[in-house]
């Protein structure tokens, strides 16, 4: 069930724990108490598993819907000016405002805007999605026809859109989000991919691409690494290429951060390494298959790297009691 939102926290609200009659009415609850304009639609099976979050200039809802009606009237909202930014990521939705419809399939993306009046997204079968909500007067600068307040549907395989549904996915965790100043550089990041995902001006997509989407590039090929780690080449001319972009865009990424991507790769292959030592689920699993399982050729150069980064060998750690663990 919903939980009051504080402020780097999120609020998460699921009917999956509730029987079918009770979920109509966990719905209806969401919009009485302000949380989420939301109503069941007759006649088609209610489902929701959700998390918005509130950040400093802007909120975002994520999850997956079925059977509502999400409604966007900005008289519920004490008259606000804001526009939202809603991706299909599966699944079918139909949105309309006044007179316009559109219908988002896999992939669309589209903007809606409280100055054109109510809007509604309507989700009869499960739809998996995100939906960013910001300030105009912040946004207006930064696009091209800000003062439109028509529907406007953007097409699946929009670079920006793609980039921002990662972005999202990798930032919008409770262990990222520690501090107010990370939501504001995230929300910054989030106004700029906004910003080039529905049509940036040229200094907008300019001022853009020199922050939010270096950030977003960063989080996804980050992303990339960490499930790839058994990959034992991992090279970073396939990565870059991946994601379009040049090995040397990548190595100056890293290079921003203060660490290499051969540093990179290496730290997270040895902390899924230690991870798994210290997992009684591999208890019985050699050292040397852990060393490979984490993308490592040379099994020396595992105990060696390990070592320097723990000052304990593998046998160490997989040899100390869990009560002993206080260091690495």
């Amino acid at each position: 069930m919903p939980l009051v939102p504080s402020t780097n926290a999120p609020m998460r609200f699921s009917t999956a724990a509730l029987p079918a009659r009770a979920r109509e009415p966990a719905i209806r609850e969401l919009r009485e108490r302000g949380l989420l304009p939301m109503e069941p639609l007759r006649g088609h099976p209610v489902h929701a598993r959700l998390t918005k979050w509130f950040l400093p200039g802007a909120s975002v809802l994520t999850g997956t819907l079925g059977g509502v009606r999400q409604d966007g009237d900005p008289r519920a909202r004490d008259g606000s000016d804001d526009l939202f930014l809603g991706v299909n990521l599966a699944g079918s939705s139909i949105a309309t405002q006044g007179r316009r419809e559109a219908t988002l399939r896999t992939g669309d993306a589209i903007l809606l805007s409280d100055a054109g009046g109510p809007f509604t997204l309507i989700r009869p079968t499960g739809v998996r999605f995100i939906g960013v909500r910001v300030p105009r007067r912040v946004i207006a600068p930064l696009i091209v026809g800000a003062d439109n307040a028509s529907i406007r549907l953007i097409p699946r395989g929009t670079e920006a859109v793609r980039l921002m549904t990662r972005y999202v996915g990798a930032m919008l965790d409770a262990a990222v989000l520690t501090s107010t100043e990370v939501c504001r550089v995230v929300v910054i990041h989030l106004h700029d991919l906004v910003a080039l995902s529905v049509g940036a001006t040229r200094e907008g997509a300019a001022m853009a691409r020199a922050r939010g989407v270096r950030a977003a590039r960063l989080q996804a090929i980050k992303a990339d690494i960490t499930s790839n780690l058994v990959d034992e080449t991992l090279a970073m001319a396939s990565v870059a290429a991946r994601h379009g972009v040049t090995p040397r865009y990548v190595h100056k990424l890293f290079e921003d951060e203060g660490v290499t991507y051969t540093q990179f790769v290496l730290q997270h292959r040895l902390d899924r390494a230690l991870r798994m030592l210290r997992d009684p689920r591999y208890a019985g699993r050699r050292i040397s298959d852990i060393a490979y399982d984490v993308g490592f050729g040379d099994l020396s150069y595992f105990n060696r790297a390990f070592r320097r980064r723990y000052s304990a060998t593998p046998s160490d750690i997989r040899n100390t009691r869990p009560r002993d663990r206080a260091g690495p």
